[in-house]
């Protein structure tokens, strides 16, 4: 078989696209954050990238896809010789029947790691230390987001055996993600002074520009998924939309109605939750469906998030009651919606069923119920015990000073917004503040002289 060039440029630019979530996610969480915690919140993210490209390619990918080890192993994990290292063919291996080569495969579900361990830092902002991050993100993709992956897409039980069905990740990154938060966040404990104190989002525009990327991207996400481009990318093309866009209006519903006013951080997380549920049933459901699938989550979603308030958990940014809560009610829509006439390889090739509104019965909810809660269970205890290790090491949690001071000074040495004039503190008004004004001499240590006079010719604005 030759290099398919269509479907091979296809995946190479979702890809791309799916890459450019990462950095939005940054966007939407660190706007959502408290202003001293912005930097700290979007490096969780851009480490993600750094770290989790060189463990992919490194041995995720291999233990993820690679076909099943030892009979021990069998469907649990795959090996680490087929695709780890250098072991990939850079000229001539292909991926199954794609036509599309291994390594850009590989690309692809790369940034689904990326991202997935990036959805994760939502719930910790503003107490964990960046070096736990570090340690967090590497051990949880490793004993975590690897095996689920390979039990979902890569031939392991839940996918191969359980027929449990996820088009582009609602169990394997978004219901995972979503446990995972609430494990660490539980261990990790609650910000001072939460919930008492004011932790409203300190950057809307930047919410809204960061769903919109995120919403941008997701159709690499989504359709992109499809591998190929025929019908059924089309079909999870346009329920991506749908779906999002019904979601956002569900979200905007709850807050008119319950808060007289609806909200652009409303619109940017009912958006965000709608593209959370869509992804698992995306490419096996009808478009209408899909209209249905987007209003009850931004409408469910919407409410979840308060959950957290009734029991006491302090999930920073909702990565709980959007990603786990949706993704959870996209995996269970399956059961119910899915049909052969969207995408006939539900039943020819992956040996599922229609779901329960199309003649199915309830065998594929229940297998939906099933591959989730296994992934729900394993993902937050796991995570738990991470982070309940890292706290034994004191490598977890910053100290309180830190935390009331700001994440950002303490750990990364810098803010994100500074205001101060670059002369000093005193005078010059909104002028000053803008950098506009008159200019002072000042000597190489950045101190003017008594005169005004200077022996550099060094400006700064006064």
């Amino acid at each position: 078989m030759e290099i398919n060039i269509g479907n091979t440029a296809w995946l190479l630019l979702s890809s791309a696209l799916v890459l450019l979530m990462t950095p939005g996610l940054a966007l939407f969480y660190g706007g959502l954050n408290r202003s001293k915690g912005t930097l700290n919140m979007m490096m969780m993210s851009f480490s993600s990238i750094g770290i989790i490209s060189v463990l992919w390619a490194l041995y995720g990918f291999s233990l993820a896809f690679g076909a099943s080890g030892s009979a021990g192993l069998n469907n649990f994990i795959g090996n680490l010789t087929q695709y780890g290292g250098t072991s990939i063919s850079w000229s001539s291996d292909l991926w199954g029947t794609t036509g599309i080569p291994v390594y850009v495969f590989m690309a692809f579900q790369m940034m689904f790691a990326i991202i997935t361990v990036a959805l994760i830092s939502g719930a910790l902002s503003d107490r964990l230390k960046f070096g736990g991050w570090v340690l967090f993100a590497i051990g949880w993709f490793t004993v975590v987001y690897v095996p689920v992956a390979h039990w979902v897409w890569g031939g392991g039980w839940i996918g191969a055996k359980l027929h449990a069905l996820d088009f582009a990740g609602g169990t394997a990154v978004h219901i995972n993600a979503g446990a995972a938060a609430l494990g660490v966040a539980l261990v990790l404990g609650k910000r001072v002074g939460w919930p008492r104190e004011n932790m409203r989002p300190h950057n809307v525009p930047f919410v809204a520009l960061g769903a919109g990327l995120l919403w941008f991207g997701w159709f690499g996400f989504n359709a992109g998924s499809e591998l190929t481009v025929d019908s059924v990318t089309g079909i999870a093309f346009v329920n991506t939309q749908l779906a999002t866009a019904a979601a956002l209006v569900g979200w905007c519903a709850v807050e008119w109605i319950r808060d007289k006013k609806p909200t652009l951080v409303g619109a940017s997380s009912g958006a965000v939750a709608g593209l959370v549920a869509i992804t698992p049933a995306c490419g096996f459901i009808a478009p209408l469906p899909a209209v249905l699938l987007g209003l009850i989550a931004g409408v469910v979603c919407a409410l979840a998030v308060g959950l957290k308030y009734r029991f006491g958990y302090d999930d920073s940014l909702d990565v709980v009651g959007v990603h786990f809560v949706g993704g959870w009610i996209g995996s269970l829509f399956i059961g119910l919606f899915a049909t052969n006439t969207a995408n006939a390889a539900i039943s020819d090739v992956l040996g599922a069923k229609d779901g329960l509104f199309y003649g199915g019965g309830f065998t594929q909810l229940g297998r939906q119920f099933v591959g989730s809660a296994a992934v729900t269970v394993y993902s937050l205890l796991a995570a738990a015990l991470i982070a309940f290790v890292l706290k034994k090491v004191k490598a977890l949690r910053v100290s309180e000073e830190a935390e009331v001071g700001g994440i950002d000074i303490s750990d990364h040495g810098e803010t994100a917004y500074d205001f101060t004039p670059a002369a000093g503190s005193g005078g010059g008004g909104a002028f000053a503040l803008a950098g506009i004004g008159t200019t002072k001499s000042v000597d190489a240590d950045g101190k003017v002289d008594a005169d005004g006079k200077a022996d550099t010719s060094q400006k700064i604005p006064g």
